[in-house]
């Protein structure tokens, strides 16, 4: 048996690290929310021997909820990562390079960045900047180092706003998140991907609005580090979580720009 299996064997349990995905969730105005209704219901067609089914159908966004952005979501003076041309590669109505399609599945080592915790605080002020020193002292609090591959995810306490969908989305009081220099410090780390639990992975001041995305800039179109949002690492927190196996898995939506995703920490239970 694999050194994987044992552990498995041995007891694993799953901590949640998004927000389960229900109709008139907050959502970013930039995107269309999300939707479900049954679409059939029991009773609606019964089989000869007293079977019934129903089903359900759903509208979203591919930036809805939990999420993870694909390579092609931003791009910078017409190019994406690696210099491909954004206009190419959309042409048809679906990218032929950099679709979530593209997005890996991920397990591997997942780091829990608490910089509301290193403050001191519950929930990082609407609008604060999470910065390069930021992390760095989240990162010695947790007491582990960032490598290259792992998944490094900031926590501000900003999930525990996600009930009160006019704070949570801050289009008056801002949102707090990564500033330029922390996404430096997170590619000069090899970090795979990381994710906040914002609505967007960057830090939105008051009144500002997503008017310039210069986070999203240096990780996906610069560096190539995916972008995970809208988590929710409150339990991760409480629990002390420093560094677990991070599993996550998007849908292979063809030629998209993100994907819906249900992370989760796999710890020894």
């Amino acid at each position: 048996m694999s050194a994987l299996l044992s552990a498995i064997a041995q007891g694993v349990r799953v901590v949640e690290l998004g927000h389960p995905h229900f109709t008139n969730m907050p959502c970013s105005p930039n995107h269309p929310g999300f939707r479900m209704t049954l679409i059939r219901r029991h009773g609606d067609m019964v089989r000869p021997d007293g079977g019934s089914a129903a089903n359900e159908i759903i509208v979203t966004g591919g930036h809805v909820g939990t999420h993870v952005d694909a390579l092609s979501h931003v791009s910078h003076d017409g190019l994406l990562h690696g210099g491909v041309d954004a206009a190419e590669a959309q042409a048809g109505g679906a990218f032929r390079t950099h679709g979530a399609d593209a997005t890996p599945a991920l397990l591997c080592r997942g780091v829990l960045l608490d910089v509301a915790g290193a403050h001191g605080v519950d929930t990082l002020p609407a609008g604060y900047g999470v910065t390069a020193d930021d992390l760095a002292a989240a990162e010695a609090r947790a007491g582990v180092s960032l490598a290259a591959g792992d998944v490094a995810l900031v926590r501000t306490g900003w999930a525990r706003h996600f009930d009160d969908a006019t704070t949570y989305l801050g289009q008056t009081d801002g949102v707090p998140g990564p500033t330029p220099d922390a996404a430096e410090w997170l590619v000069a780390r090899g970090v795979r991907a990381t994710g906040a639990d914002t609505t967007a992975y960057e830090q939105i001041p008051a009144g500002a609005g997503h008017r310039v995305l210069p986070v999203h800039r240096i990780l996906l179109v610069e560096a190539g580090v995916y972008i995970i949002e809208h988590l929710n690492l409150e339990q991760a927190a409480a629990e002390g979580l420093t560094e677990f196996a991070f599993v996550m898995a998007p849908l292979r939506i063809v030629g998209g720009t993100g994907s819906p995703v249900r992370p989760f920490a796999a710890v020894q239970s």
